[in-house]
């Protein structure tokens, strides 16, 4: 089996940052790609960054584009989801997930394991 351990998260004031990690053990980290979704209170979890097997290719949602980065280091088994310019909009749980594709995807039926989840909170 997979899993995948979050860190980080907490308390941030708005215009601050952030940096979420994914840690992954129980298989090839590095033949998967992998997400960062994101849940708020009474929504749906919607999804926010994705990056391919390599980490050549990124995706993201629009709502991010431009202030959060996503990237791994495969040496190491983890990836990573830097926030910068938060928002009080991006106060939520934040979700990492491995794909069963090497190509980043928004689609959340293609991720078959998910970390526990991180709270993220910006206050303004």
């Amino acid at each position: 089996q997979v899993q995948l351990v979050q860190s980080g998260g907490g308390l941030v004031q708005a215009g601050g940052s952030l940096r979420l990690s994914c840690a992954a053990s129980g298989r090839t980290f590095s033949s998967f790609a992998m997400g960062w979704f994101r849940q708020a209170p009474g929504k749906e979890r919607e999804f926010v960054a994705a990056i391919n097997w390599s980490g050549s290719n990124t995706d993201y949602a629009d709502s991010v584009k431009g202030r959060f980065t996503v990237s791994r280091d495969n040496a190491k088994n983890t990836f990573y989801l830097q926030m910068n310019s938060l928002k009080p909009e991006d106060t939520a749980v934040y979700y990492c997930a491995q794909s069963r594709t090497i190509s980043a995807t928004r689609e959340m039926v293609a991720y078959d394991y998910w970390g526990q989840g991180t709270q993220v909170t910006v206050s303004s």
